[in-house]
């Protein structure tokens, strides 16, 4: 058999491409909806917090992605490894309707193999955490920011794409048996390993309508459900990043801040932010370390974002943010020597509240304090995640940092 591509057949490396490309996908396929339905069970209330269902999740999404990224370069290499090769002729050019509907099939499945596995690539590169590529390059990507907002969008993508790409291929298997079954000529025989004495077609040239209609169909697939998305986050409203609004009573207003956590899954670090939290803070420089005030911290747990396992971490095993929507911290402010303090309180998640110490610095500059505060806390003492109890899956410790700029009310 020829490698190269004839005016008859596709030539052995052609027939390879398709047909490794072909395995490829159709095992992708079912990774991907199998791991979605795992994964909508463990965010879902009924979730038991199983950790052998947290593992058979995170095994069906490596595989998912990992093949994806195979088909992804693969495609690329048929790609190229196409444009170099004739292509051999319609057997029915006459049918102008149908060829350009096969043609036009042809090139949305160009498309598909490359924008699926990358708008998929770039969700899970714009998240943190949850189910890494099996491979020793990274889990980044060039030019993609870490962002809720790409994240989103590019998974947005990655579902109709994925939708028009099964769509684009029962309409090219069913082409392919129709041409075999009922045409009864070679257009499929060309596509299948071996040799064989295959009719010579019509002489023809091949037309830019096809490519035409694909990029048309292309452009309204991903430009339809960006706007989608987008609509969908228009209805959904933003909520502003609320740093820490001030408390009445408060002495101090905090004018901007982040309340930050870090977890690590899989061996790899997930950072996640509150966007809504309250403090009322009643603070005076003493005139030697001692008593310096105390502090009241109201925290919206829905608030939270945490890379690609947010809606996890809300589930019923974690914080379980329907039950236990806010967390609070109280304190009282104690200084430890010039700009290190330390808040010595107790925080409250969930139905648990445990002794907990926040040691921080402190910089202050007439009526403007600026804070920078660090501690750990271990999730089980909470009662989070207790169906996880493999550290390498799900880290115990959990690092709790606050930055934030406050001034003194008048």
């Amino acid at each position: 058999m020829s490698r190269q591509n004839t005016p008859q057949s596709y030539g052995s490396i052609t027939k390879s491409f398709h047909w490794l490309t072909a395995l490829l996908i159709l095992t992708a396929f079912p990774l991907g909806y199998f791991a979605t339905e795992l994964a909508e069970h463990i965010q879902s209330s009924a979730f038991d917090g199983s950790q052998a269902t947290i593992d058979r999740a995170t095994l069906l999404f490596s595989l998912h992605k990992t093949i994806g990224v195979a088909v992804f370069f693969t495609a690329l290499l048929r790609i190229l490894w196409a444009i170099t090769q004739e292509k051999p002729g319609l057997l029915h050019p006459d049918r102008k309707l149908e060829a350009w509907a096969a043609e036009t099939a042809h090139w949305v499945l160009y498309g598909a193999m490359v924008i699926v596995p990358l708008s998929g690539w770039i969700h899970h590169a714009a998240t943190d955490g949850f189910a890494p590529i099996w491979w020793p390059f990274g889990q980044n990507l060039p030019l993609v920011p870490k962002s809720e907002f790409v994240s989103k969008l590019s998974s947005s993508v990655h579902f109709y794409a994925m939708l028009l790409l099964g769509a684009s291929i029962l309409a090219h298997v069913g082409g392919a048996l129709k041409h075999h079954v009922i045409d009864k000529d070679s257009t499929l025989v060309r596509m299948l390993p071996g040799r064989r004495a295959l009719p010579e077609p019509p002489a023809q040239h091949h037309s830019a309508l096809p490519l035409l209609t694909a990029l048309v169909v292309w452009g309204a697939v991903i430009g339809g459900s960006t706007m989608l998305f987008l609509n969908t986050q228009g209805a959904k409203g933003t909520v502003a990043p609320v740093a820490a609004a001030p408390v009445e009573g408060s002495g101090w207003t905090v004018e901007n801040g982040t309340l930050a956590i870090e977890v690590v899954q899989m061996g790899s670090a997930i950072t996640g932010t509150f966007s809504d939290w309250r403090a009322k803070i009643d603070f005076e420089e003493p005139a030697s370390p001692g008593p310096a005030g105390r502090v009241e911290v109201a925290i919206a747990i829905p608030s939270l974002t945490l890379g690609s396992v947010t809606d996890q971490a809300m589930g019923s095993d974690y914080f379980d943010a329907e039950t236990y929507p806010q967390a609070t911290f109280e304190a009282e402010i104690i200084q430890i020597e010039g700009a290190q303090y330390e808040a010595q309180g107790t925080l409250t998640i969930r139905d648990q509240t445990v002794a907990t110490t926040l040691p921080f610095t402190l910089d202050l500059d007439g009526d403007t304090a600026t804070m920078s505060g660090r501690t750990e806390v271990n999730r089980l003492d909470f009662n989070i995640g207790t169906g996880t109890q493999d550290e390498g899956t799900l880290a115990f410790g959990v690092d709790i940092t606050v930055d934030l700029v406050a001034t003194r009310a008048p």
